[in-house]
């Protein structure tokens, strides 16, 4: 057998697999079949929790359905970056469980790892979180309802430049989404005429950042700019940084939202008071639909459960799949739901926000924020935005 034919056997097997020889889509009225892939076990447990808890609740508002379809979500859990692992279980998902979206995919390696499987079966999938720049080129059926790494960094660039900084260290993890970071705040920072005299990637393995921090204190930056995912490595950062005196030392800093996350910033405690970030959602965004969001979500899971960035896209990725079928009348095949995708607005409980038709990702605003204590309760207060942000990464394509 010739290697032509080997692969056209191949890709006559894997589309028989995924159910494409013949009508590509169920019958609208059948339930619409939504394969989750996140994190359900190990330090980031908390993403697929939230991921749960958004989606319950916009069901819970809908009847249980969407597009006028009654909703079956199958669950799978990755427990962190596991690429392979990811792409296994979206094979598994698809010919084995018949699912007609996938979605969720918290972490970047995950989500590249699916692209591939999404165009070979011809499936829409909806990232929930996975921040690095270029998912959505990995695919033509994939869009994202969270954000980009660069989307947040760039303004955070921005706004110091605006408050006159001039001399910025970097501190990012040494993966896609911290390189990510890297990248967009150095360019913005440097086209606005401030100069980056220090760059360090942090391992995302139990990272010492004393001797990283003490390197910092001894160039003596007039800021430092810094991006770590949610979770464990932020509270260890800023605790060492309080350690050191930094503040003391004359300098400032700054970083994006992951930083304050609102589901980890109890337990990251005091350390985390007067930190400026930037992201495109906060537990305290004043507006009625998100002060809905919050008293519906605490019903639903107890005031102890705070809702943070990956609950409401996880709401919001479901009130996408729900406007889509709309528009396509419950037809979830892939081309036809994508298209019908592109161009969508609506209001989140972050704010408004739209998928860009070109590149199928998220336009949203961002805003910056301190964290404060009100009421007793450490929160990301915003006092100033940025609005219409796209991925700067992909601005230079539209």
């Amino acid at each position: 057998m010739t290697t032509m034919t080997k692969r056209t056997v191949l890709s006559t097997l894997l589309l028989a697999g995924f159910g494409l020889l013949g009508s590509a889509a169920q019958a609208a009225d059948e339930p619409l079949r939504i394969g989750l892939i996140a994190t359900y076990s190990g330090p980031y447990a908390d993403y697929g929790r939230q991921f749960d808890a958004g989606v319950a609740l916009y069901l819970k508002e809908h009847g249980g359905k969407v597009g006028g379809r009654t909703v079956e979500i199958i669950k799978k859990d990755t427990a962190g970056p596991a690429p392979d692992a990811a792409k296994r279980i979206a094979q598994e998902l698809i010919v084995r469980d018949k699912v007609n979206v996938l979605t969720g995919l918290d972490f970047s390696p995950n989500a590249y790892a699916v692209g591939a499987i999404a165009t070979q079966a011809r499936i829409p999938t909806i990232v929930m979180n996975a921040a690095s720049s270029a998912i959505t080129t990995s695919s033509p059926y994939v869009a994202r309802l969270s954000f980009t790494v660069q989307q947040v960094t760039d303004p955070m660039a921005r706004y110091m430049l605006k408050e006159g900084i001039k001399d910025a260290y970097t501190v990012v993890a040494d993966y896609a989404s911290g390189v990510d970071a890297e990248t967009a705040f150095k360019k913005t920072f440097t086209a606005g005429g401030g100069k980056v005299s220090g760059e360090v990637r942090t391992p995302m393995n139990n990272p010492d950042f004393s001797a990283y921090v003490q390197r910092i204190k001894d160039a003596k930056p007039q800021a430092v700019f810094f991006f770590f995912p949610s979770g464990v490595m932020p509270p260890a950062f800023l605790k060492v940084w309080k350690e050191r005196g930094m503040e003391q030392a004359g300098i400032k800093l700054y970083a994006t939202g992951e930083a304050t996350d609102d589901s980890y910033l109890d337990a990251t405690g005091d350390v985390a008071l007067g930190l400026v970030t930037s992201h495109h959602y906060s537990f305290a965004h004043p507006s009625p639909k998100n002060q809905k969001f919050v008293k519906d979500f605490a019903a639903d899971n107890g005031a102890r459960l705070r809702p943070s960035y990956f609950a409401v896209t996880a709401y919001d990725a479901m009130a996408a799949i729900d406007l889509t079928l709309q528009k396509t009348k419950g037809d979830a095949s892939g081309d036809k739901f994508m298209d019908a995708l592109r161009g969508l607005r609506f209001e989140s409980p972050r704010g408004p926000i739209e998928v860009d038709p070109l590149t199928r990702d998220i336009v949203q605003t961002v805003y910056i924020r301190k964290t404060e204590r009100v009421n007793g309760q450490l929160v990301n207060v915003e006092f100033d935005k940025f609005d219409r942000v796209k991925d700067p990464a992909k601005e230079s394509s539209n």
